[in-house]
């Protein structure tokens, strides 16, 4: 992964709001919205995946394992981990894949439905999914600069948007 470049003397996003404004182009509150939501993205992902790599993980496959960790009985069907995980069968494929080789899961057939394969978390995946969220916990899951009141009015703000997206 690429090292972070060296800060900007100002910026870049409220430079280009102020452009925005200045040339009378729509939207520009919700343009720097979405600007600083992709960056903050980009940083938040730089944070959380070297905080996982050691466990040899990314931020899709912790999630994934935590899915199965919170799971009744430790297994979900793979359709099942998609539609939660709001991903593409491939995607999921590709994690429990990704897992499976890594010793966190292995795959079951569903014990009723032949057509459906489960995808179920090994005592390896449950122990590495503890450590893996202890050291995610230890940078606040990358969100720097935000204490817990700000984190949930980010999380009450950007809630608002995905449900008027039809996100649920």
């Amino acid at each position: 992964m690429e090292e972070p470049a060296a800060p900007l003397a100002f910026d870049p996003i409220a430079e280009a709001e102020r452009n925005w404004r200045r040339h009378g182009w729509p939207a520009p509150a919700a343009m720097a919205a979405v600007t600083s939501l992709t960056r903050a993205h980009q940083i938040l992902l730089r944070q959380v995946d070297a905080a996982l790599r050691p466990f040899g993980l990314t931020f899709a496959r912790y999630e994934a394992l935590v899915l199965l960790h919170f799971s009744r009985e430790g297994q979900l069907p793979l359709g099942k981990m998609g539609a939660r995980l709001q991903v593409h069968p491939a995607s999921v494929t590709n994690a429990i894949d990704r897992l499976q080789s890594a010793g966190y899961v292995e795959r079951a057939s569903h014990p009723t439905d032949g057509r459906t394969t489960l995808a179920r978390i090994t005592p390896q995946g449950r122990a590495v999914v503890v450590e893996a969220t202890s050291a995610l916990g230890e940078i606040r899951f990358g969100a720097v600069g935000l204490d817990d009141a700000a984190a949930e009015r980010v999380t009450a703000e950007l809630t608002a948007m995905r449900r008027a997206a039809g996100d649920f």
